[in-house]
This record gives structure tokens, C-alpha cells and sequence, in this order.
């Protein structure tokens, strides 16, 4: 349905983002169709964003959850 030439585009800067999917593949494709720039703007995130606590996860808090719904019963 599309230029093979600009598909080919939109997959090599799919892969120079590091992102190889369908969806990005396409979103870049149509971004080169309607002439919209393919690059965003740089995002530099606060430093009061950074995760310092990385969260663990807990399943058993999913169990007792769910054993207070369920008449007792494990979700295994």
C-alpha cells in the first residue's frame, strides 16, 4: 500500500530508535507520508522523577487480597 522506499525508511529509523515494532514501523511510515517531523524533542526529566526505591514485587499482598474475596482460596 505505501512506497517500498519509504517503508524501507521508516524501518531503518525504527531501528536506530531501538524500537522494531509494527505500531512504531507505522507511526514513523505516516509521520514521512504526511510530512511531519519522524524526531521528537529531547525530554530531560527532573532530577526529582528518579526512581531512588525500585518496588519489589509482592504477590503475596495479591493472594491475601484476593483471599478476602474469594472465600479463602490461593490464586494458585
Amino acid at each position: 500500500q505505501h512506497d517500498e522506499q519509504a517503508v524501507l525508511a521508516a524501518v531503518e529509523l525504527a531501528l536506530s530508535d531501538g524500537v522494531a515494532t509494527k505500531t512504531h514501523v507505522l507511526n514513523i511510515l505516516h509521520r514521512l507520508i504526511d510530512g511531519k517531523p519522524t524526531d521528537g524533542p529531547t525530554i530531560s526529566a527532573p532530577q526529582t522523577l528518579l526512581l531512588r526505591h525500585e518496588p519489589k514485587a509482592n504477590v503475596e499482598r495479591y493472594d491475601d487480597l484476593r483471599a478476602r474475596t474469594a472465600g479463602g482460596r490461593h490464586a494458585s
